[in-house]
Formats: structure tokens, C-alpha cells, sequence
């Protein structure tokens, strides 16, 4: 983006809205006690960090968070991580589902979400509203999606990314025009008609600058632009939901224009996604790189020491801080925030959320005199194709496999979900167990 249209962004004339309110029955049980956007995320962050990092690094600092669900433990993660000080005008703050006088219902879907807190946000002197999905894992320059939005002159600009015909059925896709201004939109189009007449025709690729010779659908991120004005009018109604309703209707009365970004993207709606997209930030050369600090990702300053390795045979793993590794072999692997690995054990494609605090000699002598395994993973215990999550105490001796199990299944020690076995949070696995 030239500097040029980048100067044309008054930053504090942008206010975001970080949409995390949804259920996120698709990622339980990790979302059994906590909400979609506080699930960890790469050891030490959690998913919610990625849009406000994302915000910060494009001088955004004006952000409202919208949840409903298991909202505790986020309140805990945000208050304790975003800290303006009082003469930027900076704010990190949460609006929760409420009850009014006028409406007592929960958020029946994302645009219903902005409107049930419309009250609050007109309360800001902005003129664009950027909105942002709690749960996706990608880096971008938020200055470039306003600022083409205004070289437009849009009522509406909608985050796009060029998909396969696979993903495509899956998302909402679009077809613009010459000027990238959006002429049809479709949620989740299933039939392959329909989809034909939505792919990106050859001259659209070159134009646009999409790389490969495979079909192209052009996908909504969930990521929009609205100016203020046309915000209000949109939402005076009782429509639910931004793709299935708002989208659609606008393309026919207002300018809504397409910003196309080719960068990474993962939606992490799934267990497997999830899984993957962590997995991945283990490799050589992660498609998501946490080591760029030209765009620096922002969490919870903790203040843990550094990790101990005790004689551990490391390979393809991210350890966070604070972790004590035994000797034990980990491989393509993400251990999180103060782990306990005990000796003799094995990790392979495994993610240890970690811990939230370290056990006292005391209470390691009561559990053990109950039977029950100390906090962390104990010694001689094997575990591939795991998700651990945080305080759970996995015994000695014990083997955690996904082999030979259904793709979906619930026990009173575990869950699997899309092939996963997930040990939930503070789960207790006894010595000898083999799952």
C-alpha cells in the first residue's frame, strides 16, 4: 500500500468491533468453559489477539469486543493485556449481552449483535465502523481496507480472498465488476451452477493479480467496512445477520465494493483447523509467522521465567515460557505456558495448552495421597494426535492415541472431535490409563 493513500487514514475517525459472541459449538470442548476468542492459541496467546494486534499495528486503537458466552476468562485476558495510556484516547473494552428495558434476548446473529449495542458505539465520534471476526488467524494492514474504502467512495467495503472451488461452498462468494465493486452474493452457494456463475474469468485473475491456473471464487473474510450513516440505515430493521441478510440487500441499494487481500487466512471454526493451523506454527517455515515485529502479535505480559529442558530430544516444537521438559522426545509439537513434561514420555503432534499456575509441594501430596496425578504430563506417557487442554493432569504410564477411534466420540476422561482426542480443561487421566 503506498505510503500516499496510507496518509489519507484518519486513524481515530476508525472505531472496530471484534465480533466473538457466538456459542463456538464447533470448537467444544475447548469452548466448554471458556469463549470462542479466549481459546489458546501457539502456547502463549489466544485466538482474540490476532484481531486486536491487528488493529493495533494499523493504529487502530479505538476496539469494542461483543461476546455473550463463557465471557469470564476473556474479561480476564483483555483487562489484564490491553493498556492505553489516558492521553492516546485508546481503549481495548468489552460489550456484553444485556438485558434492557426494550429487548432481553441474545444476539441472534452478527449484525444483530451491532445493532443491540448500536447505543454504545454512536456514542463515538467515528466516521467508518470496521468489523472483525474474533476467530481467524491472518496478518493484515487494516489501513489498506479503510483506505481503499474511502478512494471508493463505498457505503460498504467487504475483506475478500481469492478460495478454491472446494472452500468456496463453504463461504460467502461474490462477483465484482471492473471496478471491484460488488454486483451478486451468495452464503455458502452448494450448487454447482450457481458457483459457475460466480468463478473469476481469466482477464479478473491477471487484473487482480491471483496467482495459479486453478479456479478461482472471490470469499468473504468477514471483515467489513461501513460508513456511519449507512450503518444506522442498514440495521433499522430486524435482520440478523451481516452475510445471510445485511450483504445481500445492500449490494442492491448502496456502493459495496470488494477489498482483496492474498495473504494467509484460516478460519479457525473447526477442531482440525484449529489443530492444523497450530500444528503448522511448529514447522520450518509457518504459513503464519509469530517472529515478524514489523506487525508484532500483542497478549498478556506474564513475567514467567524462561523454559528449563532437562536432557529433551526437541524436534519441530514451540515451547512457551515458564515450562520445566524433562527428558522426554516432543516432535511437531506446541507446548504452552508452563508445562510440566515428565521423563521417559513422548509427544508427537500434540498441543499442550499448559497451565495457569504452578502446583505447591502441598498440593502434589494431597492429590497423590487421593491417587490422582500431579498437574502437568507425567513419566513413561505417550500421547500423538492430542489436544491437552490447560490444568490438565495426565498420570504416569498413560497413552493418549487417536488410532482406532471414531472421528467423533464423548467419554467421561475425553472427547474426540474430526479425529482429535482432547483431554479437557483440568481434566485428570490416573496412571496406567490408555485411551
Amino acid at each position: 500500500m503506498p505510503p500516499s493513500r496510507r496518509l489519507s487514514v484518519n486513524s481515530s475517525s476508525v472505531l472496530a468491533v471484534i465480533m466473538g459472541g457466538g456459542q463456538g459449538t464447533r470448537l467444544f470442548p475447548l469452548t466448554r468453559e471458556r469463549s470462542k476468542p479466549a481459546v489458546p492459541l501457539a502456547g502463549k496467546y489466544r485466538l482474540v489477539d490476532i484481531p486486536i494486534s491487528n488493529c493495533i499495528n494499523s493504529s487502530f486503537k479505538q476496539v469494542y469486543l461483543l461476546t455473550q458466552f463463557n465471557s469470564a476468562s476473556l474479561h480476564r485476558h483483555i483487562s489484564q493485556s490491553y493498556k492505553f495510556d489516558h492521553f492516546s484516547g485508546g481503549f481495548v473494552e468489552i460489550l456484553a449481552a444485556e438485558q434492557t428495558f426494550t429487548d432481553n434476548t441474545w444476539y441472534q446473529g452478527t449484525a444483530d449483535a451491532v445493532r443491540k449495542n448500536l447505543i454504545h458505539l454512536l456514542n463515538r465520534d467515528f466516521e467508518y465502523l470496521l468489523i472483525l471476526s474474533g476467530d481467524q488467524l491472518y496478518r493484515m494492514d487494516l489501513q489498506g481496507i479503510v483506505a481503499e474504502h474511502i478512494e471508493n467512495k463505498a457505503d460498504v467495503t467487504i475483506a475478500t480472498i481469492p478460495v478454491s472451488r472446494n472452500e468456496a461452498g463453504s463461504l460467502g462468494i461474490m462477483r465484482i465488476n471492473e471496478r471491484r465493486k460488488i454486483t451478486q452474493f451468495e452464503e455458502k452457494p452448494k450448487d454447482p451452477a450457481v458457483l459457475d456463475t460466480l468463478k473469476l474469468d481469466h482477464e479478473t485473475c491477471q487484473r487482480l493479480g491471483v496467482q495459479g491456473d486453478s479456479e478461482r471464487f472471490l470469499a468473504s473474510m468477514g471483515i467489513y467496512v461501513f460508513n456511519r450513516d449507512v450503518l444506522i440505515r442498514l440495521l433499522d430493521n430486524t435482520l440478523t445477520d451481516f452475510g445471510k441478510h445485511i450483504i445481500p440487500g445492500a449490494i442492491n441499494s448502496n456502493e459495496v465494493f470488494a477489498y482483496i487481500y492474498q495473504g494467509y487466512w484460516e478460519d479457525i471454526g473447526t477442531i482440525r483447523s484449529f489443530f492444523e493451523a497450530n500444528l503448522d506454527i511448529a514447522s520450518e517455515l509457518p504459513k503464519f509467522n509469530f517472529f515478524d515485529m514489523s506487525a508484532p502479535i500483542y497478549t498478556r505480559p506474564r513475567f514467567l521465567p524462561a523454559s528449563k529442558i532437562n536432557g529433551a530430544a526437541i524436534d519441530h516444537a514451540v515451547i512457551s515460557d515458564g515450562c520445566i521438559i524433562n527428558r522426554c522426545q516432543i516432535s511437531h509439537s506446541i507446548v504452552g505456558i508452563r508445562s510440566l513434561v515428565g521423563e521417559g514420555s513422548r509427544l508427537h503432534r500434540v498441543i499442550c495448552m499448559g497451565n495457569d499456575y504452578y502446583e505447591s509441594r502441598e498440593s502434589i501430596d494431597d492429590f497423590s495421597a487421593a491417587g490422582i496425578p500431579k498437574i502437568g504430563i507425567g513419566l513413561n506417557t505417550r500421547i500423538e494426535n492430542a489436544i491437552i487442554d490447560k490444568n490438565a493432569r495426565i498420570g504416569d504410564n498413560v497413552v493418549i492415541s487417536a488410532e482406532g477411534k471414531p472421528e467423533n466420540a464423548d467419554h467421561p476422561l475425553y472427547f474426540v472431535r474430526d479425529g482429535i482426542v482432547i483431554i479437557p480443561k483440568a481434566g485428570v487421566v490416573p496412571h496406567n490409563t490408555v485411551i
